[in-house]
């Protein structure tokens, strides 16, 4: 049975996320086609944002672990998120595009380690894969359902500069009813019974962080979700149906979220982190071949990728870490510095030498880090 409160956070998931699907695939749309700027900028966009919000995770995780402030944290996040969505659709260049994604990137930074932290002291018997994978399936079924919403409004309504300002200001309504479901009916998590709020790193917790590195250079070379839309967007696809291939995406992950957590719990997090991998590098695989077809497979084993490799690492950091509230912060700031700096070289290596040169640079990346963990995993067993 799972523990309301998780339900309730899956619930505040899935509306926080609904409002992220109406935007996200058209956001890069919105910056190279509307504002007019290129693709080295939204490599900038992303690389920042992603850096901003993934690196407040260790500092949100840390306050957790050592002040026990947890909830607070978590309300607070989402507050900016809900605020910050709206206000792209008054942008007019990629700079302000840039600070309120950062923005509301923040907000995301403050809640992540504290809400995974909450997840797993709510979880019962330790079924850590699964309570996980229920979780990310209301979360990724709230990015469905986004999606869902945005195709509808850009089929009937159309794709021009008016509408598409006018979806980011609708965000608002489902960001504020994500705030007010955590604000006032997710409880806190029990206060640690202790006189002392001494904060000590574990030798459990250093041996978890050694297993998150090989996930780190792993974002350093795969495409981030805004290069895979500009790819369908440079073979043809129109901008009414972007938001289709992120139904593919995000249904993908909802059907299998479960499962995978399923599968974490009986097989163990390396198999499923491999399959991830395996996954991630057929989905840039078949953008090679700049046909509709294969484009729409890419997105859903980008979609596999995303939720595989997610869940068993957040899985694996439940179960083997002592202060979880500070390794979720190490994770995400990880995935911060490397999944920047890989946004950062591939949109520069797609602008100046176009999109076959980005996705070489890629796969090379991509199949390395799998074939180095894979022989490591083997020597090591």
């Amino acid at each position: 049975m799972i523990n309301k409160n998780i339900v309730l956070l899956g619930l505040v998931s899935f509306f926080t996320d609904f409002a992220s699907a109406m935007i996200n695939p058209i956001l890069p749309i919105y910056v190279v086609t509307i504002l007019h700027e290129g693709m080295d900028k939204l490599g900038i966009i992303v690389a920042i944002a992603t850096f901003f919000s993934y690196t407040l995770r260790i500092v949100s995780g840390y306050i957790a672990d050592r002040f026990h402030i947890v909830k607070p944290l978590v309300v607070a996040g989402y507050g900016v998120s809900a605020i910050s969505k709206p206000l792209i659709g008054f942008t007019h260049s990629y700079k302000g595009v840039a600070f309120l994604k950062t923005f509301e990137r923040v907000g995301k930074g403050l809640r992540s380690a504290p809400k995974d932290l909450m997840i797993s002291k709510f979880t019962k018997n330790k079924k850590y894969g699964k309570t996980f994978g229920f979780h990310k399936t209301l979360d990724i079924a709230g990015e469905l359902s986004g999606s869902i919403a945005l195709f509808f409004i850009l089929k009937y309504f159309g794709s021009s500069e008016v509408v598409i300002r006018n979806i980011f200001y609708a965000t608002i309504i489902p960001g504020l009813i994500g705030f007010i479901l955590v604000a006032f009916f997710v409880k806190d998590i029990p206060k640690e019974k202790s006189k002392s709020i001494k904060f000590k790193l574990q030798k459990e917790d250093f041996k978890t962080v050694k297993f998150l590195l090989i996930y780190f250079f792993y974002l350093l070379f795969i495409f981030d979700t805004s290069f895979f839309v500009m790819q369908a967007k440079d073979i043809g696809f129109a901008t009414a149906l972007i938001p289709i291939l992120f139904i593919v995406l995000t249904a993908t992950q909802t059907a299998t979220s479960y499962l995978f957590g399923i599968l974490i719990d009986r097989f163990g997090f390396e198999k499923i982190v491999i399959f991830s991998f395996l996954s991630g590098i057929l989905a840039q695989f078949f953008l090679f071949f700049e046909k509709a077809v294969f484009t729409w497979i890419a997105f859903g084993f980008l979609g596999l990728f995303m939720v595989a490799s997610l869940n068993a690492n957040r899985a694996f950091i439940a179960k083997n870490s002592k202060n979880q509230g500070f390794v979720y912060g190490f994770f995400y700031t990880g995935i911060a510095i490397f999944a920047s700096l890989g946004a950062l070289i591939v949109g520069n290596i797609w602008h100046y030498f176009g999109l076959e040169a980005s996705l070489i640079y890629s796969l090379i990346g991509t199949t390395t880090v799998t074939l180095i963990f894979m022989v490591y995993r083997y020597v090591r067993s």
